[in-house]
This record gives structure tokens, C-alpha cells and sequence, in this order.
């Protein structure tokens, strides 16, 4: 109705000058209206031009004193002629309602006040609320009357929107929708020739192709891994989430009574709640070493117990992989090896924006004789200056497998300061000689989180945005390629 009314128009007159005066005169919607102009002016049918006006619209306030009157008109017709007390007017009236109305009506010499309140004139007339009603109803009022309704915030001023229209390059009396297709009926019948089809949008970009999409985490792992095999080394198996305490902490010369074997740092399972799959020999010799001592060590002289070494857990690192991998290298003739692991570990650990309960560790370890320390360092100089990191320094720390311990800190150029990478020993005697291992055999290894770097490269300051279930599935389509390795 709304089109016929604009082409039917346009078809006898030059131009619709107002698009909110046609609208009422034809009595329609200026909204149906306009979106009709938007559509015939984007098919170029009409051509159409902006038109701004300001107009003022009534508050809030404004209207319940368009409906009701104003407070001055109420106090005044409140006063009896003979006057009436402050109190007793304020109680007929109501406490908001005789501030503004006593105000207005001083200003206005309505009334005056001295022991009581009373008439100054004798009659009076709601001249504000008459305004108020004019602007609602569409008419103007001179500059005087719109500055005295603006300053008591009465009206406030709307910009009204429409449009002035005349005939386009592709007018018709009537829009007849464009073909979309031609089909066998219309060759057929012929009437294809009569036909108007929608011309082809060769620019307009099709479909977005749906596909899966590489997490961030997965990025990051897969430049870790291409690192690891380009200096030799081999991937351990590390699909074992679940783990006994023997591996996870016993074997690793780690004593039974350390904090971090404590259910406050540790999950354990209830069920399966212990293994029963333990080499009987080696178990023997970790707790000889644990309780007396061997190969030039003391031991931790305590009373190792089988149940504690027995109880199931989520693995709390990925060196638990490490002593099974080397204890299985121990059980044959001996030869140099290079292992690494990325994987999820879990730690009892309050959640917050640098810490989750489970995350990913990194993990390197060559075995071979005569290892030093100074081979560690240069390894690891190899390891971080391939992901970008040349400059270096190394602070003596503690664990409880590896002895010498550091901590390893990089450089960050983008950061313009030194920061702390990852951890790094040579293990223990104690932990490697009960394997079997020759006594010259050493072995050097390091570790980090995947999540820190993944963090620094995309620029993520909480983790729980990069893991877990508050991550944004836009940053899963759209982060950037991982250029660890690429330089």
C-alpha cells in the first residue's frame, strides 16, 4: 500500500516534498513510508534526499504537567483566600510538588509570604501547561517561551528524520520483482522476453566455508614439536593421565612425606585407588635408596612405605613419563637417547588468571655418558634461541631429582626485560643408578609450560582465556599463525 501510494504520487507530481507530511495525508505510517523510499531509492526507482528538522518533544515532567497542570498553578489554587500556614500548605500539596510550585509562583508574584502564605492576584492561568500541550500537538511557540520550557527541563529537543523524493533513472508506475531464475516454462511460453531479471552481484562474497579451526594451543605445540625433531629428538608416549605415586614421585627419589604429595597439591583417584603393576625388583631398590641411601648418597632415612607408592593420581608433570621411558632404557644395552613430551598435566591448584588446575608441560631429556652441566646450558641455548630467545642467564634453584638445578630466564625484546622461561637439572644418581643405569651415564633435562608462551605470543594476560570454558570461539577462527621456529 505504502509503495503504490510513493509510485502512484510520483506518477502524477514531480516530488514528494516532505515524506512526514505525505505520510499523513495518505494516512500511513512515516515508518512504513520511509523504509518504502529506502527500498525504491536502493533499485533507484526514486531518488531521494535527507531532510533534517528539530523539533522539541515533552520529559517526562513535561508531560504530567501537560496532563495534571504545573505545581505553580496548584499551589496557588491550594490558598484559600484568607491565606493559609507554610506547614498546612505543604501538606495538602506534597513536599516535591511545593518546593518547585512556592519557587515558581514567587517568580511569578502569585503570591507572597509572611506569617502565612496567600494569594497576591486574584486569579490566575497555567500558561506553561498551555505550551506544553501546543508543542505536543505539533505548534510552534516563539524563542522566548522555548529558552523559559527548556530551563526548567520541560522539553528536549528530537531530531526528526525523512526524506524528499523524485522520480529515479528506473521509475515505474509499478516495481515488478525481477526474475531470479529462467526457467524451461518461460522459453517455452516465450515470455522471458517481457521478463525483468535481477542483474548478477559478481563481487558479492559467497558463504563463509565452514571448517575447523586450530587453537592457539595447538599452534604453539606443533612449533614446540618441529623444534624437538629438527635437534634429534624422539616423542614418548604420554596417554597415561593417570598415574601411580611410585612413577609420578617415588621413582624420582622424591620422599613420601613432601608437601607437594599432599591431597592439598595432588588429585588422587578413589577408584581404581591403587595399581597392582609395579616391577618388584626396581620397587626394592627405590626404597633401599630412599631409606638408606646408595651409590654415594645417604638416602632420606625414613620407613618408605609400599601403600603410599601404590596409590593412584592425575599425573602432576610429565616427568613421570620420563622415568618409565628411562627405566626402560635402562633394561637394555645401553644407547644415547633424545626424548621429549607435550602434554596435560593436573595440579590441586586454585584457579586464577595465571593458574588452572590442569595445564601443558614441556618437557626435554638427552641421555647419554659423561654429560655436564655445561652440555645442559648448551642445549638450551640451542632450544630458546629457536624460539626466538638468544639471551640467556641461569639461577641455581632445588628440586628434589635433579642436582644441579637452575632456573632458566630469557630476554624479551618485546617486554624489554627478563622473564622466567622454564626449569632445568641434571637428575640425580639416586634416581637413575636404581634403573640400572652405567655410572657414567647422565642425564640432562628441562621444562616449561605450553600455556606462558602461547600466552606472550597472542598477547592473553588471564589463562583462563586461552583454556578451558570460558574461551571465545571468535579467537579459535581468527588468531594468527604461530611463528615460533620460522625466523
Amino acid at each position: 500500500m505504502a509503495e503504490e501510494a510513493v509510485l502512484g504520487f510520483l506518477e502524477k507530481n514531480e516530488q514528494i516534498i516532505d515524506s512526514g507530511e505525505f505520510a499523513a495525508e495518505q494516512g500511513i505510517s512515516h515508518d512504513e513510508i520511509v523504509n518504502v523510499i529506502k527500498s525504491l531509492n536502493g533499485f533507484r526507482f526514486v531518488d531521494a534526499q535527507d531532510i533534517k528538522k528539530e523539533r522539541w518533544q515533552l520529559t517526562d515532567e513535561g508531560k504530567t504537567y501537560a496532563a495534571n497542570g504545573t505545581p505553580e498553578y496548584h499551589l496557588f489554587m491550594a490558598i484559600p483566600p484568607e491565606g493559609i500556614s507554610t506547614v498546612e500548605l505543604k501538606k495538602k500539596l506534597g513536599d516535591s510538588v511545593f518546593k518547585i510550585g512556592i519557587t515558581q509562583a514567587r517568580n511569578k508574584n502569585w503570591v507572597e509570604m509572611g506569617k502565612s502564605i496567600s494569594r497576591k492576584v486574584a486569579k490566575v492561568e497555567d500558561d506553561v501547561k498551555a505550551m506544553l500541550v501546543k508543542i505536543n500537538d505539533g505548534e510552534t511557540l516563539n524563542q522566548e517561551d522555548i529558552a523559559a520550557l527548556k530551563g526548567r527541563k520541560l522539553i528536549s529537543p528530537q531530531i526528526w528524520k525523512g526524506y524528499s523524493v523524485k522520480k529515479g533513472p528506473n521509475y515505474a508506475p509499478k516495481r515488478r520483482k525481477p526474475a531470479t531464475d529462467l526457467t524451461r516454462e518461460n522459453l517455452q511460453r516465450g515470455d522471458w522476453k517481457e521478463m525483468q531479471f535481477k542483474e548478477y552481484n559478481f563481487s558479492a562474497k559467497g558463504l563463509p566455508v565452514e571448517g575447523g579451526c586450530l587453537h592457539p594451543l595447538l599452534k604453539v605445540r606443533k612449533q614446540m614439536q618441529m623444534i624437538f625433531l629438527q635437534m634429534g629428538f624422539e616423542e614418548m608416549p604420554t596417554n597415561n593421565y593417570v598415574e601411580s605415586s611410585f612413577w609420578n614421585f617415588d621413582a624420582l627419589f622424591q620422599p613420601q612425606q613432601h608437601p607437594a604429595r599432599d591431597s592439598h597439591d595432588t588429585f588422587f583417584l578413589r577408584e581404581p585407588s591403587t595399581t597392582r603393576m609395579l616391577p618388584e625388583d626396581y620397587v626394592e631398590r627405590v626404597k633401599q635408596i630412599h631409606e638408606s641411601g646408595g651409590h654415594g648418597s645417604r638416602g632420606y632415612g625414613y620407613d618408605w612405605k609400599r601403600e603410599e607408592a601404590n596409590k593412584n593420581l592425575l599425573r602432576t608433570h610429565t616427568t613421570a613419563v620420563s622415568s618409565r621411558m628411562l627405566y626402560a632404557l635402562a633394561q637394555k644395552p645401553f644407547e644415547p637417547k633424545r626424548f621429549y613430551s607435550i602434554d596435560r598435566v593436573f595440579r590441586n591448584e586454585a584457579v586464577d588468571r595465571t593458574h588452572l588446575a590442569e595445564f601443558h608441560q614441556i618437557e626435554g631429556l638427552i641421555c647419554d655418558r659423561g654429560l655436564t652441566l655445561g652440555d645442559l646450558q648448551g642445549v638450551l641455548y640451542d632450544f630458546f634461541s629457536r624460539l626466538g630467545m638468544s639471551k640467556l642467564r641461569f639461577k641455581p634453584a632445588y628440586n628434589p631429582y635433579t642436582e644441579p638445578s637452575m632456573e632458566i630466564f630469557g630476554y624479551h625484546e618485546g617486554f624489554k626485560k627478563w622473564v622466567e622461561v622454564g626449569n632445568s637439572g641434571m637428575f640425580r644418581p639416586e634416581m637413575l643408578q636404581p634403573m640400572g643405569f652405567p655410572e657414567d651415564v647422565r642425564v640432562i633435562a628441562w621444562g616449561l609450560s605450553l600455556e606462558r608462551p602461547t600466552m606472550i605470543l597472542y598477547g592473553i594476560d588471564n589463562i583462563r582465556d586461552l583454556f578451558g570454558h570460558k574461551v571465545d570461539l571468535g579467537l579459535i577462527k581468527s588468531n594468527p599463525l604461530c611463528r615460533i621456529g620460522l625466523n
